[in-house]
């Protein structure tokens, strides 16, 4: 009973009357205890702000902030090393996507009238062309996996070479992306030989280790972890789309909230509906990120290191991501396109109306001057 007196006495009452008032409605036997309560109450939430009950509605009010967007996080990534800080035996790989789509044939000519990398092709895969150095700088070779999805692989590859094979490539680029979006979004990673006899693997610290046999081997497994890498830095390129998607339809929502007119005609909320279905498309039916390839299904080992590779780029869980907020974005424009369509809807039954009200007007002259003549 004194604990409810002390709280309600404390939540009601104003700090500048407080020790007046509370004199007067308690004995003076309890004052010791509520004052006890109070200091402890103070003490433990030293940013507590009381005030009346009758404001709770207009405080629920005034810290409703307005809405934020959550942006998307910076996956922390590798940095390319420079071939003289970086450890003897260790080399890098770096995947970039670079448009929708590459055409491979014309693209496999090109390097033939290069005459700097021999183009070959990996068996049960016909969209990728993999590319080997003519001329050796060291011992370790220089490999390109060209992707139809628009993306390339490099392995030991230079910046400089790196930066003249993405020249090359626009040629034979459909749907090209910006530079900076290619150079933000590319995966970076480090490899190095397994020990004699032990398989490709993924090692713990994220470098990737190949195994030490045969090259129609070693090319399957670098196929394999250019595969999953290629798929990361294509998501990564969806990421940025949506994200600038959801940054044209941010003042939606604030227009909404506040009760304003909606700033988006029906063309314009068709197409943001077709932007969020293709964009759907490209990443539940266009690619493997749901699916495993049908090329691992024959080959154990391949598929665990596709595998190992996606977990380790949370391509799964960053594919659920991206649907949930594709759903939240078809919610809000379905929304808008139903209440376009009312407003349509009623702006049609009012003309109509001012039709059916005209030619009763008109009715009704013709009724009176024939009762008049």
């Amino acid at each position: 009973m004194t604990n409810f007196i002390a709280r309600l006495s404390f939540s009601i009452l104003k700090p500048q009357i407080w020790a007046s008032q509370i004199t007067r409605v308690m004995p003076e036997s309890y004052l010791s205890r509520v004052t006890s309560y109070c200091t402890t109450r103070v003490t433990l939430y030293p940013n507590l702000t009381l005030r009346p009950f009758s404001s709770n509605s207009r405080c629920i009010q005034d810290n409703i902030s307005t809405l934020q967007l959550k942006k998307r996080p910076i996956r922390k990534k590798k940095i390319l090393e420079d071939e003289l800080v970086r450890p003897p035996g260790l080399y890098s790989v770096v995947a970039y996507a670079t448009a929708e789509e590459y055409d491979l044939e014309r693209l496999i000519q090109g390097l033939k009238q290069l005459d700097l990398y021999e183009p070959k092709v990996i068996a049960n895969a016909s969209d990728v062309v993999h590319a080997v150095a003519k001329y050796q700088v060291d011992q370790e070779p220089r490999e390109i996996f060209f992707f139809r999805e628009g993306s390339v692989v490099l392995w030991n590859v230079t910046e400089l070479e790196s930066s003249n094979v993405l020249s090359f490539l626009r040629e034979f680029e459909l749907e090209s992306h910006s530079e900076s979006l290619v150079q933000e979004e590319c995966e970076i990673m480090t490899y190095r030989h397994q020990k004699e006899g032990l398989p490709s693997a993924l090692a713990k610290d994220g470098d990737l280790l190949v195994a030490t046999v045969d090259n129609s081997e070693i090319d399957l497994d670098k196929y394999t972890f250019s595969n999953a890498m290629i798929l990361s830095v294509k998501l990564a390129i969806w990421e940025a789309s949506l994200e600038r998607y959801i940054g044209t339809i941010e003042f939606v929502t604030e227009d909404l909230k506040n009760g304003n007119k909606i700033r988006m005609s029906r063309e314009e909320v068709l197409r943001k509906h077709g932007e969020l279905f293709a964009l759907r498309h490209m990443i539940n039916l266009s690619s493997d990120l749901l699916d495993t390839p049908d090329f691992y299904w024959e080959n154990e080992q391949l598929e665990n290191l596709y595998l190992q590779v996606c977990n380790y780029f949370a391509i799964a869980k960053r594919t659920r991501v991206m649907n949930e907020k594709i759903n939240h974005c078809v919610e809000l424009i379905e929304l808008l396109s139903t209440h376009l369509s009312d407003k349509h809807h009623v702006r049609l039954e009012w003309m109509i109306i001012v039709l059916i009200m005209v030619e009763v007007a008109f009715e009704t002259i013709h009724y009176i001057d024939r009762y008049m003549n």
